[in-house]
């Protein structure tokens, strides 16, 4: 790259300070390649590759507005740079522009490149997006570039896994774990993809490595996890737990969950909203159906129904809603609900937080008269929910308590979202369910006749007249296809991705009682608080 010769300074000059400035990004030294980017601009404003490597340096930083500022500025100088298209859709993702960074990074996907990390991350941005056939074919052509690289069949696989291609990804997670056995997730994910049999598994494999690389916490947490499903698949319950516990124990060290904190800021919730009327009448939409609940509580199962129904459209787990909150509140930080939040939201203009709302999920929501929002932590934001959108429709699915924290227990979630940190320790896991339990209770009294409660177990025993009580409630018509749900071939991101595309079954209820008296103490701490086992 060369520097227009208007620039002031000498040329050499210039040129040292840019090479110095990619070389800071490069190598992730984000603060040096953001101070020399700053020393650059003002010499070189119209240069693509200085607005570049000063939007890069800015986003990882955390600087969303001025990263998307530069990296819109390089795309606008070098349109023909799928790197450059990629990091701004990236930008775009972080500061929860979602709609914005599906149209560049579809835009990027027409253009024609060599440069398998600008697929990869193209890939991840809509996947985020919940963009996932997109995603596989950006992921897909990452692998095709540079076949050799682990972590590319790994993201490969796993949008393949969405997309309901389950033998796909299970040859694509074994490269992966041939080119690097030391890609962990990849081995809880094979572990994952189906039912384990007793000549069929991989635990020699698994034992192995966890033998191999004791002290490494990383493969401990994965490590351990992939052995303890294998164990459960073959009956070995308690020692499964075991390993469940242990591979969890170095996330809990490291995550210092305080319980007393999720405890304050449900019962700020409660305190914030108390039935008093909002100031207005919110946005009149009926377009969202929002089903929340604990994760493992049946969220998946009542996403998939509904969206089989050919008025509904399944949009994922979407933040969308959090994050437009925590943007109309004011309130600095990076969580994306707290004290501060709450206090805000007798301030809050309802009518702007749910067209904020709507506004945000364009496109991908436009096409059907409904959607389905499923992100199972929008529990949380009941109340936001109903003032903003007095319109929409709230699911709220329970399960028997004990399975529920099982599941939580069971289950990594993300690790980047701190809205998971209590389901690294069994006992945390039962002490955030109290408080769960106690917050819905107060839903649904404050909302009387607006939020319609659906009992996992009762789906399950009475599939036809629950999935009509649903339909009725959301003001749709009967459609067969909601009996078929497991024939639903939209892409499902959640950790319900392999059950879902089985028919109802019962196998799973009651899966508590094969612990016997290792789930004693959980069982106690449920049966204090009063909640039946």
């Amino acid at each position: 790259m060369s520097f227009y010769s208007g620039a002031q300074g000498s040329d050499e000059t210039l040129q040292s300070l840019y090479g110095r400035a990619v070389h800071a990004l490069n190598e992730g030294r984000w603060s040096e390649a953001a101070l020399l980017s700053q020393r650059l601009l003002p010499l070189a404003p119209d240069h693509a590759g200085v607005q570049f490597v000063a939007g890069v340096a800015a986003l990882n930083q955390q600087q969303l507005r001025p990263a998307v500022g530069h990296l819109r500025a390089a795309v606008r100088l070098n349109p023909a740079r799928v790197d450059y298209m990629a990091q701004l859709a990236r930008a775009y993702a972080a500061a929860g522009g979602l709609r914005e960074a599906i149209e560049i990074a579809s835009k990027a996907l027409e253009l024609p490149t060599d440069d398998p990390l600008a697929c990869d991350t193209l890939g991840v941005v809509l996947t985020r997006c919940n963009e996932h056939r997109l995603a596989a074919q950006s992921f897909g052509s990452a692998v095709s570039l540079l076949p050799g690289r682990a972590a590319y069949r790994y993201n490969f696989a796993t949008s393949l896994m969405f997309l309901g291609k389950i033998e796909d990804a299970e040859r694509e997670y074994e490269v992966c774990v041939k080119l690097d056995p030391g890609q962990w997730r990849a081995h809880l994910a094979l572990s994952q993809l189906r039912k384990q049999g007793e000549l069929d598994n991989h635990l020699p494999r698994l034992q192995r490595l966890l033998l191999d690389n004791a002290g490494n916490g990383e493969a401990s947490l994965y490590l351990n996890l992939a052995v303890a499903k294998e164990l459960e698949d073959l009956g070995r319950y308690v020692e499964s737990l075991e390993y469940l516990a242990a591979g969890k124990k170095t996330v809990a060290l490291a995550r210092r969950y305080d319980a007393g904190r999720d405890k304050a800021l449900f019962e700020a919730l409660a305190g914030g909203f108390d039935g008093s009327a909002p100031q207005d009448a919110g946005f009149a939409s009926s377009e969202p159906f929002f089903v929340v609940g604990m994760p493992r509580s049946g969220t998946t199962l009542a996403d998939r129904i509904l969206s089989s129904h050919p008025a509904v459209h399944s949009a994922g787990e979407l933040m969308n809603f959090p994050m437009a909150v925590r943007r109309l509140s004011g309130v600095g930080g990076r969580e994306l609900l707290d004290a501060n939040v709450v206090g805000r939201a007798s301030s809050m203009d309802w009518a702007r937080l749910g067209e904020l709302y709507i506004g945000s999920t364009r496109p991908g929501t436009s096409e059907l008269p409904h959607f389905v929002d499923k992100l199972p932590h929008n529990f949380q934001f009941i109340g936001y929910i109903l003032h903003a959108l007095p319109g929409a429709k709230v699911v709220l699915m329970r399960r028997n308590a004990m399975d529920t924290c099982l599941g939580n227990f069971r289950q990594l979630f993300a690790m980047e979202s701190s809205f998971y940190d209590y389901s690294f320790d069994l006992l945390d896991v039962g002490r955030y369910y109290i408080q769960f339990d106690r917050l819905m209770k107060h839903w649904m009294q404050v909302f009387p006749g607006q939020i319609l409660q659906v009992e996992y177990e009762n789906l399950v025993s009475d599939q036809e007249s629950v999935t009509r009580g649903l339909l009725d409630y959301c003001n749709l018509t009967w459609s067969a296809d909601c009996m078929r749900f497991h024939e639903n071939s939209a892409p499902t991101a959640t950790a319900s991705v392999v059950q879902v595309r089985e028919p109802l079954h019962a196998r799973f209820m009651g899966r508590w009682r094969r612990y016997g008296d290792a789930l004693k103490p959980l069982r106690e701490l449920l049966g204090e608080a009063g909640i039946a086992v």
